[in-house]
């Protein structure tokens, strides 16, 4: 058994639409599918509605609303710049389906097959065809053109060229969609109306061109953007400028701009010494809040050792003091001891009384002179009277 290739999915309307040509055309005839005279082309606006009329007979019978046969009914589009069939609307075995915004005026089982089409795009133009079948009474089929016109959107104004005086600019007006092609049309408002015409006006393209310029010519400039369902406005304000007053905002502009440069450049500069001061400053920062090296406490009427290993000749405050001030009779007072190096020295021997009367001693460790020992704070002493062994009377 050899099975035959099925047509692409895409394509099936239209191989069903000729199918049923090819059954039906033996008592074509007898089936006659009718439009209003002469309505080949329909118009209609972007956003409205529009009924597409058709209604079908059969031979030798009238017109009624609910006949008793049951037939076989389709709506097709062919887009505009296309050549494919596209399916809007069936009516096939007593069920109706279509595409949104798509139906029948009249419920079916009805002779009147007029097609409904709500909120029209631009995409819904093209070439619109019924096809009726009847069983055992044929076929028939009608095309209407519908096109969906669009009014001109809102225009976009713009001024090329500056306007100074002597000068020459160009208006320019473009919309960016309609259907048809709009045409433009530019006046000045008043105070001082004027339309314009070609050839300084160019309506196709919608520019204005505006030859040496006076100050006279400043003002409003408006557009018009228009075709067969509508139109839209745009305008521009022309400032015609002296001479001066030009030379005067060019300078400013310049001037701002070299002043902007300027900025920048020393903005940048400050940074860069900026950084490399705080480069330099790293290595030999030395903070205010750091805490002082902790200092030696020297032990009062003591002599302590230096670094070189020798003891230094420190004496104290108090001996200081006490230097000073007169002992008084019959007080011992404390002799300070001298410098004296890292060797110990021997004592000094006490000599030996034998009155009752002391006798003052010198005691000069080290070989110290008088002078020496009173720059240092010494001071002479008594000592009590000794004793042969030593002990104190």
């Amino acid at each position: 058994m050899i099975s035959l290739p099925e047509p692409p999915a895409t394509n099936w309307p239209l191989f069903l639409f000729l199918g049923l040509s090819i059954l039906a055309y033996p008592s074509r005839a007898q089936v006659k599918l009718h439009m209003p005279a002469g309505l080949t082309k329909l118009q209609a606006v972007e956003g409205r509605d529009i009924v597409l009329p058709a209604w079908y007979t059969l031979e030798g019978e009238k017109l009624s609303g609910r006949p008793w046969e049951v037939p076989l009914l389709m709506w097709f589009l062919e887009q505009k710049g296309k050549k494919e069939l596209k399916q809007v609307l069936a009516y096939i075995n007593g069920t109706v389906s279509g595409n949104p915004g798509v139906s029948l005026v009249y419920s079916m089982p009805s002779r009147n097959v007029s097609l409904r089409l709500q909120g029209l795009q631009e995409k819904d133009s093209g070439s619109y065809s019924c096809s009726v079948n009847v069983q055992n009474k044929g076929h028939d089929s009608k095309t209407v053109e519908l096109s969906v016109l669009v009014p001109p959107a809102t225009p976009s104004c713009s001024l090329l060229g500056v306007p100074r005086v002597g000068a020459n600019v160009t208006l320019s007006c473009q919309s960016p969609r309609s259907d048809p092609l709009a045409q433009y049309q530019w006046e000045r408002l008043p105070p001082l109306a004027q339309v314009f015409f070609a050839p300084v006006l160019d309506n196709i393209r919608g520019s204005l061109k505006l030859t040496n310029l006076s100050t006279s010519m400043s003002g409003v400039y408006l557009c018009t953007a228009h075709n067969a369902v509508g139109s839209a406005h745009c305008n521009v304000t022309l400032n015609v400028i002296t001479g001066s007053r030009a030379a005067m905002i060019a300078g400013a502009v310049v001037g701002t701009l070299v002043g902007l440069v300027l900025l920048v450049g020393l903005v940048l500069l400050y940074e860069r010494q900026h950084r490399g001061k705080v480069l330099e400053d790293v290595p030999n920062d030395i903070k205010e809040d750091a805490t002082a090296p902790r200092t030696l406490t020297w032990s009062k009427g003591s002599d302590t050792l230096s670094k070189n290993g020798t003891l230094s000749s420190v004496t104290s405050a108090q001996a200081l003091r006490l230097s000073h001030t007169a002992p008084k009779p019959g007080t011992l007072t404390p002799v300070p001891v001298p410098s004296v190096s890292a060797q110990a020295l021997p004592s000094p021997r006490l000599p030996k009384t034998d009155g009752t009367n002391p006798q003052p001693v010198t005691v000069n460790p080290g070989g110290l002179s008088h002078s020496a020992l009173r720059r240092m704070g010494a001071v002479n002493v008594m000592l009590p009277p000794q004793t042969q062994d030593g002990s104190l009377v």
